[in-house]
């Protein structure tokens, strides 16, 4: 089998951000370390699945590896190239491969641009077609993401939800790029739509070999179309693997209680159901130890003060926890 070639590294990728409050008396000032040491690869061909909860750091990593805002530590790599060291000339010509999909369309598209002009506009920028050839160009991207030409001269508000993801996708894919950064890009859609779109992108991936993060805080969706899968808990990776060993074979308890979440389609089939207690702490003044302690059932005494090491503990499954 051939060996396939490592598109994205992330090295240690650290982004904080400074959250100041001023009172009567003082002016407080602390770090929220929205991305904390953080470590994946992703291969060609590959769809790696983000997932966590709101705020867990999950946006704020795929903009780092776009450079749509800037790290504080680490190192991101492209092809073995550093991203976040690029030269603007570089970074112009860098941004052909890799394209975003964003969580809502609606509030990417201009109103005023009728969506083959927002399609097209890329290409029109990069200097890549003319205007012929732009339209011609735009048509069969509408088809490969099952929309109509008579579409190409309609306004985003002339279409439903599912339509204009599908014009996200079209925008996106439109440059040939080889990495696609999807941002909760089913969230707001019915479950059927949902099935659509997913379906879409790995209909995709097959025509074009593309390669997705994939941002979901929905592990029953991630499930569908990711290779390999991530779990983030305040800014840090509790455990990370394939698909199929952490569906099959969850090691963290955050992931287990994830799991257990997800809905059963036989009534006859009963799942034991872990319930976390209590919210999210403030990212601002994260738990001492391992991040997940206040809200772990398994929690013992070392876990609230030392931090685990993340460790592969089987074939290419790595977890950070204690009771592994």
């Amino acid at each position: 089998m051939d060996q396939k070639e490592l598109l994205v590294e992330v090295k240690n990728l650290k982004k904080h951000y400074k959250d100041s409050s001023r009172s009567l008396f003082k002016r407080n000032q602390s770090v929220v370390k929205a991305v904390d040491n953080v470590s994946f690869t992703i291969e060609e061909g590959e769809t790696f699945g983000l997932v966590g909860e709101s705020g867990s750091g999950k946006s704020t990593i795929g903009r780092s590896i776009l450079r749509l805002t800037d790290i504080t530590d680490g190192e991101i790599l492209y092809k073995g190239k550093s991203v976040h060291q690029l030269s603007k000339q570089e970074l112009r010509e860098h941004r052909k491969s890799f394209q975003f999909v964003f969580q809502d369309p609606f509030s990417s598209l201009n109103p005023r641009i009728r969506i083959g002009d927002a399609i097209g506009e890329a290409l029109l920028d990069h200097g890549l077609a003319t205007k012929k050839e732009i339209r011609e160009k735009v048509l069969e991207v509408l088809n490969l993401c099952g929309l109509a030409p008579y579409h190409i001269d309609r306004f985003p508000h002339e279409f439903s939800g599912g339509q204009r993801q599908r014009i996200g996708i079209a925008r996106a894919i439109i440059m040939d790029p080889e990495f696609i950064v999807a941002d909760e890009p089913v969230s707001g859609l019915d479950v059927s739509i949902q099935a659509q779109i997913i379906n879409l992108f790995s209909d995709l991936q097959e025509k074009k070999q593309l390669t997705y993060l994939f941002i979901s805080h929905d592990l029953s969706v991630v499930e569908h179309i990711a290779t390999k899968v991530g779990v983030l808990y305040l800014g840090t990776l509790m455990e990370l693997g394939s698909r199929d060993e952490i569906y099959e074979n969850p090691l963290h308890p955050y992931t287990k209680s994830l799991l257990s979440a997800i809905p059963i389609p036989d009534p006859t089939v009963k799942r034991e159901r872990i319930v976390l207690q209590g919210d999210v702490p403030n990212p601002a003044n994260p738990p001492t130890g391992c991040k997940f302690h206040t809200r772990c059932p398994f929690a013992r005494e070392k876990c609230k003060t030392i931090v685990p090491e993340f460790k592969e503990v089987e074939a290419n499954h790595f977890v950070a926890c204690h009771l592994v």
